[in-house]
């Protein structure tokens, strides 16, 4: 068969669209993978297509896709069939193939699945279930040849049992493995084990360039186990400057923009990186588009608000309606 496979969002390498690869390919089937939703001049008739998205922002494209190929297969958390499981066209395989990502060296994959919490706006409890285990490091690594590198797609790493997350952690430590956790680790949960041990770990941003440490702080009612959980790392050795925590905005409609604003300025005033991530499936929010730009770029370390906005758009130009949170402190 020839089959597309198609990433219609996301930038780092799908582990889905890899396994589903590995699979059909060893079947002896004709793979082509694209980033495109559309159709290319010469392209030959395929007997199946299958895409994967993540976000879901990524509507338009989805649509676009279908347009183009009535018939596709789309699973992923930026869709309405986030619950397909690829496991029902390919069973339990596990390869990953890399070959569409030359450029890419790490290695890429979670240790475990599920997490402890309920977050309303996320599908990972239910999608994923309780935490349990499913890979050591060495399943993961791509092996000799490859930079000791590891990307880890984990939701709650330190949620699996903790006779589990300690293998991992020693294997990280003995085989001398870099590690990210971009996805984040929980630290409403942290603990002083959890935190001696993470401190011992050679913790990296996704770039692998600059130590760093992912979490969250999702609404201003979590301050207390927030801070609590940083001073917890920092007492372990972990620079405030280390931490990047991802701040949820425009999920929660009681949401003000002095709330935001009091999450961020804390955040600042201890030193930790803060890093909203905006909630806008319909992609109506302009004025959260625009605080995220000013603080993902660091324009408020040499900027005000006002004179980022007077700077790069002339005029404070309030683009919330009138039922949603006005653009000025």
């Amino acid at each position: 068969m020839n089959i597309k496979l198609v990433q219609i969002d996301g930038k780092l390498p799908n582990l889905a669209l890899m396994k589903l690869s590995a699979s059909f390919k060893n079947q002896g089937h004709n793979v082509v993978f694209t980033r495109s939703v559309n159709p290319t001049l010469f392209e030959p008739k395929f007997d199946m297509v299958m895409a994967s998205s993540i976000f879901q922002f990524s509507k338009n494209r989805i649509e676009k896709l279908l347009a183009n190929y009535p018939d596709a297969i789309i699973g992923g958390t930026g869709t309405s069939n986030w619950n397909l499981k690829i496991e029902d066209y390919i069973g339990e395989s596990t390869e990953l193939d890399y070959s569409f990502y030359p450029d890419y060296k790490f290695s890429l994959g979670f240790t475990q699945r599920g997490c402890r919490l309920k977050c309303k706006f996320c599908v990972v409890p239910t999608k994923e279930g309780k935490n349990h285990e499913v890979n050591s490091v060495y399943d993961i690594w791509r092996g000799e040849g490859y930079p000791k590198k590891l990307h880890l797609l984990d939701n709650d790493f330190f949620g699996q049992p903790e006779e589990s997350w300690k293998q991992r952690v020693k294997e990280i430590q003995d085989g001398g493995f870099k590690v990210c956790f971009n996805q984040g680790i929980n630290i409403r949960l942290i603990d002083e084990v959890v935190a001696e041990n993470l401190a011992t770990l050679d913790f990296r941003d996704d770039a692998f360039t600059t130590k760093r440490i992912y979490t969250a702080w999702d609404n201003i009612g979590d301050e207390n186990r927030f801070f609590r959980g940083v001073n917890l790392l920092c007492d372990h050795g972990i620079k405030p400057h280390q931490i990047m925590a991802y701040m949820l905005i425009g999920y929660d409609r009681r949401e003000t923009w002095e709330r935001i604003w009091e999450r961020f300025n804390k955040m600042v005033d201890f030193g930790v990186l803060p890093y909203p991530m905006v909630y806008d499936p319909l992609q109506q929010r302009k004025d959260l588009k625009q605080f995220q730009r000013y603080v993902v770029r660091q324009y408020y370390r040499h900027k005000t608000w006002d004179e980022y906005l007077d700077y790069y758009h002339s005029s404070k130009i309030n683009f919330a309606n009138d039922n949603q949170m006005e653009l000025a402190v």
